[in-house]
């Protein structure tokens, strides 16, 4: 018996489709690669002769951006965390998700073996981060302060651990029957809550039978009502049969998991996972739920171009060419991976004739973490550009915009190990060598005081010259208020052809300032001036415009401006304080934190931060919210630079 293996804070559970009924053949799961690097793999696997898939999520805030469309495709979750209250709020940003995406959720307490404290408070403190609650399935047994074996609430069973083999069933421990029926009746408190014929027999004191209470847990789960929450450690292979058999039996067939996404119309097929292949291109795995789909089938608008599939427990090489079974069409619920379709993307569900984004929730946070990316060897710039435009096809948390300064492509990452990943794909799957560097604030600068300046261009070199005069005044304005141009020429001075030349002149100075930036929140006025009835011409005005202001500019004392940016930080709420000291060493001004709606646990913590820092608070927030908080982050307002700021140049 083959399982998926279990790690801390991965998910997913995927039933590949419902069991195979009279059909006289064996089902086929149509998978994709172990693995592509992202934290986030599929592993194909047969239960009891139902065929599964685990899309496996790796634990750490970069690899979360991965779960969304794998939750999405799914029709349950298990949410493995270790056995230490203490660790519970690392668990925190997965219970959130878990509980947006709305699907049915199984919460499983790992390495129970090494625990030592209370199972009651561990699920205690992951309490404080969900809104459903979380209900014990089980309790442990324990010997000599040593957790070995536990009991089952429903059918109220006692198992001991065996390493590396199936749990022994044994006598209840008289020590443990107290302990058991507390439990057992706090359990059917809660199922009660969701049953009133249960409610009643509570009440009247008769004895709840353990196929009522499989019944009552069953349809509780498959609700989404609460998380039932299982013990074991899976590197001895303890407590995996026990959730195995949850999940067989619990959790909803693929026909809900399609209910549930017919609000986002007709759904055919959803993209769980991608990754670019050498010599293959894109590969999208896809969840079907329409029956008979194979090669050349309309989905989201276009045909398929094919399906490389694997039978359980066999992994496809890339190609998939050993053990592959291209031929059969894929039945509800099966997984295939997409080749040669490059007009599935990650991120979306299809029908067929067309795409929808998935939900917020499903979506990656706001990649805060920016780099600017560039070939090792020039010759490879072309390469790198369509490179990385395939790459926004399979990684939806990347985001590629031209830094306008150094005209390099910027990316827009979850954090330094997205950008190690990035670089390899770069590398191993396109040939492009690359590095990452920081990105230069965008910096400005403002006058601090009115000049008045006249200035005469005027040139002859033989032929019609070149004659323009102006006297300009220029004087700050506001922040956020831009480059003004005003015409206070009265009479003939100028002639009116002249003044459009006269402020393109003046826009043109302020691009860039004494010190290498753009010049903002200047006012520019044309007070007079004068014209020659040969040599005037629009160009020799707009170049008198542009060197008077220019002009001016070195005498009305240059000041060079910040962008300042109004962070939102999700946050626990245990962390809260611990951002004071975080946002007023990196000279932030700090607005307020409240809780956040709909959040359990949460608080949102404001400040006003330089955007030259944005790498550091990313760096500090990670290692004082033990990299459970995110943040995001817009445009406020330019403030002057103070002597001692940081700021990169």
């Amino acid at each position: 018996m083959r399982y998926a293996r279990i790690y801390n804070f991965r998910t997913v559970a995927i039933r590949q489709n419902d069991p195979c009924k009279g059909s006289g053949r064996p089902r086929r799961v149509h998978g994709a690669t172990a693995g592509d690097g992202s934290g986030c793999s599929p592993q194909p696997f047969s239960f009891m002769g139902e065929d599964w898939a685990a899309i496996d999520v790796a634990g750490g805030a970069e690899n979360l951006a991965q779960a969304g469309p794998a939750l999405a495709a799914s029709d349950a979750a298990v949410l493995c965390v270790p056995a230490d209250a203490e660790a519970a709020v690392l668990a925190a940003p997965y219970l959130r998700t878990l509980e947006e995406a709305g699907i049915p959720v199984i919460l499983f307490i790992n390495r129970i073996d090494q625990a030592r404290g209370r199972v009651a408070d561990i699920v205690a403190a992951l309490q404080t981060y969900a809104n459903h609650s979380l209900v014990l399935r089980q309790v442990p047994i324990r010997e000599e302060g040593q957790i070995v074996g536990a009991v089952d609430l429903i059918s109220e069973r006692a198992w001991k651990y065996i390493a590396g083999q199936p749990s022994a069933l044994i006598e209840l421990p008289p020590q443990m029957q107290g302990r058991e029926q507390q439990a057992r009746a706090e359990m059917l408190e809660a199922l009660a809550d969701f049953d009133d014929h249960l409610l009643e027999e509570l009440i009247t004191d008769q004895q709840v039978l353990a196929a009522e209470a499989y019944d009552i847990a069953t349809r509780v789960l498959q609700h989404n009502d609460l998380f039932p929450t299982l013990l074991g450690a899976a590197e001895h292979s303890n407590g995996i049969l026990r959730l195995m058999k949850s999940l067989r039996h619990e959790v909803p067939q693929v026909t809900a998991t399609r209910e549930r996404l017919s609000e986002l119309g007709d759904v055919i097929a959803v993209g769980c996972l991608a990754d670019q292949v050498k010599h293959l291109g894109k590969t999208v795995l896809v969840r079907f739920f329409d029956a008979a789909l194979g090669n050349g089938n309309p989905v989201g608008g276009s045909s398929l171009g094919g399906l490389a599939g694997v039978t359980t427990g066999t992994v496809a090489g890339a190609t998939g060419a050993a053990g592959a079974d291209r031929g059969g069409d894929l039945l509800p619920g099966d997984m295939g991976k997409a080749v040669k379709s490059d007009h599935l993307n990650l991120g979306f569900c299809y029908s067929a004739d067309g795409s929808t984004a998935l939900p917020d929730w499903a979506q990656p946070r706001p990649s805060t973490y920016r780099r600017l990316v560039m070939p090792v060897h020039e010759r490879d710039e072309a390469r790198l550009s369509a490179a990385l435009g395939r790459l926004v096809e399979i990684d939806p948390a990347v985001r590629v915009e031209q830094d306008a300064i150094s005209g390099r492509a910027l990316l827009h990452l979850q954090g330094p190990l997205h950008l190690r990943r990035l670089l390899a794909t770069l590398e191993t799957e396109f040939g492009v060598e690359a590095i990452g560097e920081i990105v230069p604030p965008a910096l400005c600068e403002t006058i601090t005081k009115p000049v008045e300046v006249q200035y005469r261009h005027r040139k002859q070199s033989g032929g019609a010259g070149q004659f323009a005069d102006v006297r300009l005044e220029i004087s700050p304005l506001a922040r956020g208020a831009g480059v003004q141009f005003c015409d206070q020429v009265k009479g003939g001075a100028a002639p009116k052809n002249s003044i459009p030349a006269v402020e393109a002149g003046a826009r043109d100075a302020p691009a860039e300032g004494n010190n290498g930036h753009p010049v903002v929140d200047v006012a520019v006025t044309l007070k007079d001036g004068k014209h020659h009835a040969v040599d005037s011409s629009v160009f020799a005005f707009r170049m008198a415009a542009k060197n008077a202001v220019r002009e001016a500019l070195g005498q009305a004392g240059l000041v060079i401006l910040q962008p300042i940016m109004k962070v939102s930080i999700h946050v626990p709420s245990i962390f809260s304080g611990g951002l004071v000291p975080v946002v007023n060493g990196l000279k932030g001004q700090i607005i307020g934190f409240s809780a956040e709606e709909g959040a359990a646990g949460w608080d949102v913590f404001e400040a006003l931060l330089p955007l030259a820092v944005q790498d550091e608070l990313g760096h500090n927030l990670a290692r004082a919210t033990r990299g459970t908080a995110w943040f995001e982050t817009r445009f406020d307002h330019y403030e002057e630079v103070r002597r001692g700021d940081f700021v990169l140049a």
